[in-house]
């Protein structure tokens, strides 16, 4: 289950042209805006990376300005997030044990990312309608080797109402504005 006092949102690869390209990217995009926004109601610690911005471009657009009060987006070369100093320093200073994963593309970079947080003892949850690869089976594939991995599904409200708890309360109205 998730407790929102020791989890991280990680933002993976969301940029340039490939943000564009992937599967339902419209909604792809709907879903990640939803889950930052969430995020920043509940106030915890995001990290997001981007994969070789110089020639992939950066994040999308759309995403920025939800990111741009967490700290700075992290450069990356490989294909796992937990291969980057940087990433691995950040989220050990965040002292969170579970991650909560979405971005591009499902079966490679997000799934690589997963799989090395579930060996350095992570406890992985995966939005499964925050994520999406150019096409359909690579992105099913991707969900069936992280789940197979241990990782926990979840779409964005289920998360969010999970982190919630209940249906009282300010926090409440404004995630209920976010997610319908």
């Amino acid at each position: 289950m998730l407790q929102l006092d020791k989890c991280v949102l990680a933002l993976i690869d969301v940029q340039g042209k490939l943000a564009q390209s992937v599967r339902h990217s419209k909604e792809l995009h709907h879903k990640l805006q939803q889950a930052i926004s969430a995020w920043s109601v509940f106030d915890r610690p995001l990290l997001w990376v981007e994969q070789l911005p110089d020639k992939l471009g950066h994040t999308s657009e759309v995403l920025q300005p939800l990111l741009s009060h967490y700290a700075p987006v992290i450069a990356k070369q490989h294909f796992s997030a937990m291969a980057n100093a940087e990433f691995v320093e950040r989220l050990q200073a965040s002292a969170c044990k579970q991650v909560v994963l979405a971005g591009i593309e499902t079966h490679i970079c997000v799934y690589q990312t997963c799989r090395d947080l579930i060996h350095a003892g992570f406890e992985v949850f995966i939005l499964v309608d925050a994520m999406s690869s150019r096409n359909k089976q690579d992105y099913l594939v991707g969900i069936q080797m992280m789940q197979a991995l241990g990782a926990k599904l979840h779409t964005v409200e289920s998360m969010v109402f999970e982190l919630q708890h209940e249906a009282t309360g300010e926090r409440f109205k404004q995630l209920l504005k976010i997610i319908k």
